[in-house]
């Protein structure tokens, strides 16, 4: 299970929009974090929250809880070099959180061009187990370097919601929803919730998105990404091996990945190949395979 790192950064180069470039020189290249931090600048709004497609298919310059989400993803990218920009998506956050402590799937946009039905259909009166969970799962990687994130009240309420909408759960949810549920549960190195979770995923890991392309499933990794969490238990060694072994594999000859679910623009469909790459080689990594 060996990757071209080289490749990668030849794809990057080639393919990639500059944030996600940036992101890779932090993370592989010895880049510099600040380039990083000014590059996602660019996505920023006055109110503290991210929007202007930094999600790539929410191309709406409004604010966004999924760009709240890949905005943390650049956060906990640059580890120890904090920006205070955290913090104030943190005080965005709480700012559109509803009363359970949730946050909805998406907020109204005036711009939906380019952007996908199910963001701009989101009910904004409704909190979203699915949303929230993700993006706390993605603060706390940040909280792990940046304290005033980690004592931050949104973050302990939202984690405190998708709790207890886990406790809730009695059948399987959509496959997504499960997916960010279990990697919250891990990450909290909650065991029993992880036991409750894992009865809900197949024994072979894969779950088919609902909705989703011809194929398109969540799999093991996508439940379990730390090799030391509580979720990593819930599947035998060969079954974890074998998608490393899809993952590694899936390098295409130009040295990048591609998502296995729909975009919906022509720029979506580009920045998101970049976006996964830097994502799957960081998984890689985090594996042992880099």
């Amino acid at each position: 299970m060996t990757i071209d790192l080289n490749a990668a950064a030849t794809f990057m180069a080639t393919q990639a929009r500059l944030l996600d470039r940036r992101r890779f020189d932090v993370l592989f290249r010895d880049g510099d974090p600040a380039a990083a931090l000014s590059a996602l600048e660019a996505y920023r709004n006055p109110d503290g929250g991210y929007g202007h497609g930094l999600e790539p298919d929410c191309r709406s310059v409004t604010s966004q809880p999924a760009g709240a989400l890949h905005a943390f993803e650049v956060f906990a990218d640059v580890g120890k070099s904090t920006s205070p920009r955290a913090a104030e998506l943190c005080d965005w956050l709480a700012s559109i959180s509803l009363p359970d402590g949730g946050i909805p799937f998406a907020l109204p946009m005036p711009d939906p061009e380019g952007s996908a039905p199910f963001w701009t259909s989101a009910d904004p009166a409704v909190s979203s187990l699915q949303i929230t969970a993700i993006v706390a799962v993605t603060a706390h990687r940040v909280a792990a370097h940046d304290p005033a994130v980690a004592a931050h009240p949104w973050l302990a309420k939202a984690a405190s919601y998708c709790l207890d909408e886990i406790e809730k759960l009695d059948e399987a949810p959509h496959a997504l929803v499960l997916a960010f549920a279990m990697k919250l549960v891990d990450a909290l190195g909650d065991t029993r919730l992880v036991e409750k979770l894992g009865r809900f995923v197949p024994d072979d890991g894969v779950a088919a998105v609902g909705g989703g392309i011809e194929g398109e499933a969540m799999r093991p990794l996508d439940f379990a990404p730390e090799p030391g969490g509580p979720a990593r238990k819930l599947f035998r060694p060969e079954v974890v091996e074998a998608d490393l072994r899809r993952v590694a594999g899936g390098q295409h000859d130009d040295g990048g990945w591609r998502v296995d679910y729909t975009s919906y623009s022509p720029a979506a469909a580009l920045e998101w190949n970049g976006m996964f790459t830097v994502n799957t080689v960081s998984l890689l990594r985090k594996n042992g395979l880099v």
